[in-house]
């Protein structure tokens, strides 16, 4: 027994002096480092815990992740099985092609693996690891898709809903001015889906002339009193607002004044939504829509003069905006108004 405790004790000393002359690395010692900045005697530097705890703290981080939840953007489905890793569609329809386009100017290629919008991709989240380490990932003016030179400007955070938010195309007096006939050659023609940019600033739809005068751009009230953010990312409560991206009935009480339970304000969603219809069942009468409310609704493959794809394009442009006038009712209501005028006065040329 004593013999073999002997050797115990032999045998854990020979391993101790091994590793401790493993850790020992042979050659010169390197050059020593740069001391760091002197501290201020009798006060307390400041915390690495700091930067984290503005999201980490409590509940809050959990709290907007659940409110995230709720959102459109989470589900993905809408936009990230469609076209989430097609390069041509960056850089909306995944976050991979947001990031990207945000950080590079642009996607590399398709991508083979897109995912559905996180906090990451609006955020730019552990990299700098300073106070601004989740701060927006840009909140400068974006550069119009639709038209070469034309800046949007919805003011502060809510540009960067505008990068995603605006018309893909430009209608026919942008793209083929002066031409009396137009060529639709998809049935996915026009501004594409998310024109709210556009409807907010009251720019790039087709100003047909009309009764109705056009609001100077940019001179809407939810611009220059709200925002995208302010409406959208209000204090979340019954599940609008916050990180849910509903926008809150009860931002919009305290701002009017007048209590409601929804947004149709003096009647104007009623209004624009009957102009809406109106105006699309014109365009299925003269050809250029076809569809029915169960399928949805899109334009013809054919040539037509360029007024009534002019129209389409100003009906597509206002149901894809999905506020039914709220983000800029004058702007809306001159368009939809002077537009159907224009296409009620429409006589189709007589067949030879």
């Amino acid at each position: 027994m004593r013999y073999l405790s002997y050797f115990k004790v032999v045998l854990v000393a020979f391993l101790i002096v091994f590793m401790a002359a493993s850790c020992v690395k042979e050659g010169p010692m390197g050059p020593a480092g740069e001391d760091g900045i002197d501290g201020i005697d009798g006060v307390d530097g400041a915390s690495g815990e700091v930067t984290c705890l503005q999201c980490h703290e409590g509940t809050a981080l959990d709290q907007k992740s659940a409110e995230f939840e709720i959102s459109a953007h989470s589900a993905g489905a809408i936009a990230v099985d469609y076209a989430g890793g097609r390069a041509s569609c960056a850089p909306c329809h995944s976050h991979e092609q947001f990031v990207q386009t945000m950080t590079l100017g642009g996607v590399a290629g398709d991508i083979s693996n897109p995912s559905a919008w996180k906090c990451n991709t609006c955020h730019g989240i552990h990299e700098t690891f300073d106070v601004g380490d989740f701060a927006l990932r840009s909140t400068e003016p974006v550069d119009a898709r639709y038209a070469e030179g034309e800046v949007l400007d919805v003011n502060g955070n809510s540009n960067l809903c505008a990068v995603c938010h605006q018309s893909r195309r430009g209608g026919p007096s942008i793209t083929n001015p002066g031409e009396e006939t137009f060529r639709i050659t998809s049935t996915h023609y026009g501004p594409h889906y998310g024109t709210q940019a556009n409807v907010l600033l009251g720019v790039g739809l087709e100003e047909l002339e009309g009764s109705v005068a056009y609001p100077e751009a940019g001179s809407a009230v939810h611009l220059a009193q709200a925002s995208c953010t302010g409406c959208h990312m209000a204090d979340f409560t019954a599940g609008q607002g916050g990180h849910s991206f509903v926008p809150s009935v009860a931002a919009c009480n305290d701002c009017h004044g007048t209590p409601t339970e929804d947004y149709n304000y003096g009647g104007v969603q009623t209004e624009v939504n009957t102009m809406l219809v109106e105006l699309r069942d014109r365009l299925i009468e003269l050809g250029v829509v076809a569809g029915d409310e169960e399928e949805g609704f899109h334009p013809v493959v054919g040539t037509f003069p360029t007024l009534l794809v002019q129209a389409y394009f100003n009906w597509e442009g206002i149901a894809e905006d999905r506020s039914l006038g709220v983000h800029n009712p004058k702007y809306v209501k001159a368009i939809l108004r002077n537009t159907l005028d224009a296409v009620n006065a429409y006589e189709p040329a007589p067949e030879v």
